[in-house]
């Protein structure tokens, strides 16, 4: 994998994160996504 590549994988996960932490617990329910799993949707949306 090239470095501009892992680069936005990288910023892909850490926007995902970001977007999902600033979500109510209600909010985050209602996409069926627990606080404890943002890093591994976060993950997942970054194809990590």
């Amino acid at each position: 994998m090239n470095i501009a590549r892992s680069f936005n994988n990288w910023r892909k996960y850490r926007q995902t994160v970001n977007e999902l932490d600033r979500m109510t617990n209600r909010e985050l329910r209602d996409l069926g996504i627990d606080r404890a799993d943002i890093n591994r949707v976060a993950r997942q949306a970054a194809n990590f």
